[in-house]
């Protein structure tokens, strides 16, 4: 592995950046990570890849997906916005989790936003005797998405309060980047950095790669 190829740049926005700004031009020339192996490490079918940017500002991380999908969408029929989805990891989502204290990846953050606008933010503790999530944690965190024929567009924006401070610029964060699509034996599950378990699983926070703020 090449050295960038387990670093994503976060370019600072010298304004506010709200979840849904898609087109903002604080994107432009943002180079993106790409989520293109599944979990195993196997390369994906390229119309199951993903591009994620990272964006931030004084007062919040935004992370925007990108990718194409033309295989039928598993999303509920009926999204509730107004709070989190318990399980939306079972629908497509995308996913970005975020260890702010790099000398403990163990305890890191967990955001996901579906392509219907549903959203679910936790706080996980790995420890010796299992995993421990906070499934009440508030992060305050927004989510938007946008469907164009098969282009989707899928945003999150996390509030530095919720993850405990603000970056320095050229400080580095552990991170990990996720898509999950499909239903059944041909659910995908696409890595920015697979995490080489038996079963699919993305919560191996020793294979997590690194977010260079600049």
């Amino acid at each position: 592995m090449t050295p960038l190829e387990n670093i994503v740049e976060a370019h600072r926005a010298s304004e506010e950046i709200e979840a849904g700004d898609f087109d903002h031009g604080a994107w432009s020339g943002v180079r993106p990570a790409r989520i293109a192996r599944y979990w195993s490490g196997a390369e994906a079918p390229v119309e199951r890849h993903a591009e994620a940017r990272l964006v931030w500002t004084e007062a919040a991380l935004v992370v925007r997906f990108e990718y194409r999908q033309a295989e039928p969408f598993v999303v509920s029929i009926a999204p509730q916005l107004e709070r989190k989805t318990l399980g939306l990891w079972d629908r497509d989502v995308c996913e970005i989790f975020v260890a702010p204290n790099s000398s403990a990846p163990d305890r890191y953050f967990e955001f996901e936003a579906a392509p219907n606008g549903e959203w679910l933010d936790l706080a996980i503790h790995l420890t010796p005797r299992g995993r421990e999530t906070d499934w009440n944690f508030r992060s305050g965190m927004r989510a938007a998405a946008r469907v164009s024929g098969e282009r989707v567009l899928v945003s999150m924006r996390v509030p530095w309060k919720a993850l405990g401070r603000a970056p320095r610029a050229g400080e580095r964060w552990r991170a990990n980047l996720f898509r999950c699509v499909g239903a059944g034996e041909a659910r995908g599950y696409v890595a920015w950095q697979p995490t080489h378990t038996p079963e699919p699983s993305f919560h191996v926070p020793e294979k997590f790669g690194w977010i260079r703020f600049k």
